[in-house]
């Protein structure tokens, strides 16, 4: 049997635990705020597919390392100075986001415990768990039109499912930044605690769960997921070619540096 935690023994970025049928995967790059680099990305991918293959695990919590849950994409590795390409070197084909897909083909409820900023593909990652609790620190924002980009799956697939297809467009498009307080009148959370006890609060609910009958659990999240949100693989593969597309724009490498340098950015819209 694969085991999560002898399997993800070796992760850099990402901690995993399993307690009484409760996995808890833990983004752990407290001094970048756990902004993903690539192997955060391919560790937190794995950790979910672990997950999901671990007959111990029967719910999964995702979470940070104070002070953020995840700051998104760590700008300097992944974004900054992308060259401008030959449109036909790019793909022909795309493919959605191998983490995104493993967090939401995770056929075990996941519950996010968001301990501070979810922004950007942070947000996203929230998006991908099926219920989540905020901490009163947390700060949620869809940050991507900031850097000329389009969200991930989570945005499309998600969010207008969950705060309505308005709602949804409002933070798309404008990429402001909220609180708990808005997240919880939204119903982007269920439920808001103080800081210290948000991780008790996932571990009671996870608890709660992973009590009931494992297979009829897996069976209610597989009709959760079919009937409410649609094709994550079309949608997500769909977004990863216009953030491709995108991020040979003017516009993006403006975004980009304009956060690096601390200033507000000024898009022209090429």
């Amino acid at each position: 049997m694969v085991s999560l935690t002898e399997k993800s023994a070796g992760f850099a970025h990402v901690r995993c635990t399993l307690d009484d049928h409760v996995a808890t995967v833990a983004l752990d790059r407290p001094e970048r705020r756990n902004a993903l680099n690539y192997q955060a990305y391919d560790e937190l991918e794995q950790a979910f597919r672990l997950s999901a293959a671990d007959d111990e695990v029967r719910c999964v919590i995702v979470t940070g390392a104070d002070p953020a849950f995840c700051s998104g994409d760590d700008v300097g590795e992944i974004m900054a100075g992308p060259k401008p390409v030959s449109k036909r070197s790019l793909p022909v084909t795309y493919q959605a986001t191998p983490a995104a897909i493993a967090a939401l083909e995770c056929d075990k409820p996941v519950i996010a415990a968001v301990n501070g900023a979810a922004v950007g593909w942070g947000m996203e990652l929230a998006l991908f768990a099926d219920i989540r609790l905020a901490s009163e620190k947390a700060k949620f924002g869809e940050l991507f039109v900031k850097r000329g980009l389009v969200c991930d799956v989570g945005g499309f697939y998600r969010l207008p499912a969950v705060v309505g297809p308005a709602k949804a467009a409002e933070l798309l498009f404008t990429g402001d930044v909220f609180d708990a307080a808005e997240a919880l009148r939204i119903g982007l959370v269920s439920q808001v605690t103080a800081h210290e006890a948000l991780l008790p609060a996932a571990r009671n609910l996870a608890g709660r769960i992973a009590a009931n009958p494992p297979l009829a659990v897996r069976h209610l999240k597989a009709g959760l997921s079919r009937f409410a949100y649609g094709d994550p693989r079309e949608i997500g593969a769909w977004a990863i070619e216009k953030i491709r597309l995108l991020m040979q724009t003017e516009d993006h490498r403006e975004g980009v540096a304009s956060f690096l340098e601390k200033r507000q950015p000024v898009f022209q819209g090429r």
